[in-house]
């Protein structure tokens, strides 16, 4: 951090230096962002299935019905590995007393005991919703005519799908089963065209999630912008 600063220090004061005709001087800053949770004494990290609350519209887009899932699972574990330096534990199977995201974080004694079983530090798993929306309408468009030269209005079909992700994320304790972090991640994305493959749109959504969800995990930097007044 000390380093970092007597970088930045000698730009600012460069930019305050700068002649009063200026007026103001933006610059842009590379900041550290501390894990959302204290990781000190934690190695060790169980992924418990997340539940999927919603699937819509998976099954009208070129036929497919993918398994959110599974793919979730499979891309979370892949980031966490390569992020983060927590051993990740395979929990087997799970078996939740009740389905109900709010009922579950005050099911105390059920994740301290998977916490026993896994040996665990820390208790991954959360809720899914993904929606794929037909975002196809009429535009208005200018349009110039061959013949006369005149510009008129016309409405154009413009074919398009959205692609909403919200997770809900919660981590509990593995020796109390407490709940220490909860938290709700939401990301849309438009493409053009009527056919987009879900699974693309669906990662997209994660790629835009990423940092903030590693951030829960792992110290991660934000860039900021700051206006400066010179004169």
């Amino acid at each position: 951090m000390s380093r970092r600063l007597s970088f930045v220090a000698p730009i600012l004061f460069s930019l305050l230096a700068l002649p009063a005709l200026a007026g103001t001087a933006e610059v842009k800053l590379v900041l550290p962002q501390r894990a959302k949770l204290d990781l000190q004494g934690r190695k060790t990290i169980a992924v418990a299935p997340f539940i999927v609350v919603s699937q819509e519209g998976a099954d009208r887009v070129r036929g497919r019905n993918i398994d959110v899932q599974k793919e979730f699972e499979r891309y979370l574990l892949k980031v966490l590995r390569r992020e983060t330096s927590l051993k990740i534990i395979d929990p087997g199977p799970v078996d939740f007393p009740v389905y109900d995201l709010n009922q579950l974080a005050h099911q105390q004694d059920f994740w301290r005991a998977l916490g026993e079983r896994t040996q665990a530090d820390l208790i991954l798993t959360g809720g899914l919703d993904f929606d794929i929306q037909d975002r196809s309408g009429y535009r208005t468009e200018e349009y110039t005519s061959p013949f006369n030269g005149r510009t008129y209005l016309r409405q154009v079909l413009v074919e398009q799908t959205g692609f909403q992700y919200d997770i809900l994320l919660q981590v509990y304790d593995g020796k109390t089963g407490e709940q220490l972090y909860q938290d709700n991640f939401k990301d849309f994305q438009n493409f053009e065209g009527e056919n987009t493959d879900p699974l693309a749109g669906m990662f997209e959504n994660l790629l835009s999630l990423e940092d903030r969800i590693l951030n829960v995990f792992t110290q991660k930097e934000v860039e900021a912008s700051r206006t400066l007044f010179t004169e």
